[in-house]
């Protein structure tokens, strides 16, 4: 791939007998061609491709992936031509958002995986042959992923946070967002979507006159974020004085 031809593993280890391919103008119907044109299924190309490359424990979910199901093959991706790594046809963050135009748009929001920066890639958390985990992730659960680089958030803890349990993308968003730390919404906005009852006296909080408490007057106003006295948001050790827990 992407080499000096070396005997066995030439040309025709991928396109097979190629003594007739100049001697026609069919040329392309007389070799195993990936080309658009060639006449060869995505199927039909992947196993073509899967006829040396089958052993690897990286396509050992290919049959049962999203992007096999999508209609695609090994040559949506890779070429034997290519000297990038993995012989893929641009460069991974490039290859992947050609298609995923929906994550390159989330990855320019204010707050995002350092994707475009080049500190993270797509791989770090998907595996684009398939796998086991909902989205093409690579582990058991979405949490266990997170887990993987935020260890610190994992627990356990005297009292746990039951949405940070159950799932990290209750409150956080992948790959981008408009909001500080990859929230889905604004604190403390996302924060009401379930304590509606526990906030402080006053109205519940609106974007309208942002830099006005909500309180009414005489009751004194207070800051508008929970974590001004909520820090350890995703699970506290402390004491659960009055009820209140992931208090500083």
């Amino acid at each position: 791939h992407g080499k000096a031809w070396k005997g066995a593993n030439g040309c025709q280890a991928c396109h097979g007998q190629t003594n007739q391919h100049l001697d026609t103008e069919q040329s392309k119907k007389t070799i195993f061609s990936f080309a658009k044109d060639g006449g060869r299924s995505a199927k039909e190309r992947a196993a073509q491709c899967l006829s040396c490359h089958s052993s690897s424990k990286h396509v050992a979910f290919w049959e049962t992936s999203k992007h096999k199901s999508a209609g695609l093959s090994c040559d949506s991706c890779h070429t034997g031509h290519s000297n990038l790594s993995k012989n893929l046809k641009m460069p991974q963050t490039e290859l992947c958002f050609s298609c995923h135009k929906d994550i390159r748009s989330e990855s320019n929001r204010q707050s995002h995986h350092p994707i475009k920066e080049g500190k993270v890639s797509c791989s770090d958390c998907h595996d684009p042959h398939g796998g086991f985990g909902t989205k093409m992730i690579k582990a058991d659960s979405i949490n266990e992923l997170c887990y993987n680089c935020h260890a610190e958030k994992r627990g356990p803890f005297m009292y746990e946070h039951p949405p940070v349990e159950e799932n990290c993308m209750t409150c956080h968003s992948a790959h981008g967002s408009n909001h500080n730390k990859l929230m889905a919404q604004k604190v403390p906005n996302i924060c009401q979507s379930c304590h509606d009852w526990s906030r402080h006296p006053g109205t519940p909080y609106t974007q309208a006159n942002s830099f006005v408490s909500s309180a009414p007057a005489g009751r004194g106003g207070v800051a508008r974020s929970c974590q001004n006295c909520h820090t350890t948001i995703h699970g506290s050790n402390g004491p659960n004085t009055l009820g209140l827990r992931y208090v500083k």
